[in-house]
């Protein structure tokens, strides 16, 4: 048999691993996990390898249209005072990452997996829940806008992409099944640790940004401090450090697309916040890099 249908071979004794990805395994095994469904192997293949290929080319488009122009929200939204279709803020960021991460997310962990009871599968869980609940339900509630509403097309814009990528991680946490060893896998311990350097940088740099504007303020300010004295957008650094350490600790393509679309996002989006603090600035640090220290 071809080694692709090894890797997926469908365990039709229940609890025995395939190929010893789930027994005690030696460290550093190419594949420390089986990826299978008892009810249809080939389906499950296939859709959730499918949906991957979509998300990369989501990736690719999403990158290449924002390349050259922001989406229109924040400070590059120039149409605040429009009378076309607008939704409130807080609304929005919550329906598009609160509910979708928080709420989508565990119904697919929890209905369709197969091993969510999983030690390892668990603290992945966890920790995305960790993100979520913050980004979706916390982080709209405390964030002082500079505008009560936003464009409707930007959280619908946001609510798709998230639907397919969320799907994707969310279906292969809660049923690969790792090796028993994997909680001291070096992938998944460096992982952990890469997630939380994340973590932490992205919700100190959101409180920096936000102790800079006082409830009825809404204008914009130049943030110093921290990482905000080399570059522009630390939040988006400290983001993209997280899905990169959860690349590394789930060793998926799910994982990995999704990260290659925060990185699709992020990336041109730093460079055009940089120009805008630049113009509208005039003794903005002109040695500020946009999302990596004296790099980018």
């Amino acid at each position: 048999r071809s080694a692709g249908l090894k890797m997926f071979e469908s365990d039709t004794r229940g609890d025995a691993c395939v190929d010893d990805a789930c027994g005690g395994g030696a460290l550093w095994s190419d594949l420390p996990w089986a990826f299978f469904s008892h009810d249809d192997e080939n389906a499950r293949l296939w859709v959730h390898y499918g949906l991957i290929i979509a998300g990369f080319i989501l990736a690719v488009i999403t990158y290449l249209a924002q390349a050259f122009e922001p989406a229109p929200y924040g400070k590059h939204d120039n149409e605040k005072s429009s009378s076309k279709c607008r939704v409130p803020q807080r609304i929005a960021h919550v329906g598009a990452d609160g509910v979708l991460g928080v709420i989508g997310f565990s119904l697919i962990y929890f209905l369709l997996g197969e091993h969510y009871d999983g030690a390892v599968n668990i603290v992945m869980y966890c920790l995305f829940e960790l993100h979520y609940i913050h980004r979706g339900f916390i982080h709209p509630l405390i964030t002082r806008y500079s505008d009560k509403t936003v464009l409707l097309w930007i959280p619908l814009g946001t609510f798709l992409p998230n639907a397919l990528y969320f799907f994707i991680n969310s279906d292969w946490i809660g049923s690969a099944k790792y090796h028993h060893g994997y909680y001291y896998d070096p992938r998944f311990i460096l992982g952990i640790i890469i997630f939380i350097t994340g973590y932490v940088i992205n919700r100190y740099s959101d409180l920096k940004l936000r102790s800079l504007r006082h409830s009825s303020d809404k204008d914009y300010h130049v943030p110093h401090g921290f990482l905000f004295n080399h570059i522009a957008c630390p939040n988006y650094l400290g983001e993209l450090i997280e899905w990169a350490g959860w690349a590394v600790m789930t060793w998926s393509l799910a994982g990995l697309v999704w990260w290659l679309f925060t990185c699709a996002t992020f990336i041109p989006r730093s460079r055009h916040n940089l120009l805008w603090y630049r113009e509208h600035f005039k003794d903005y640090p002109s040695k500020r890099k946009a999302l990596i220290p004296f790099i980018y």
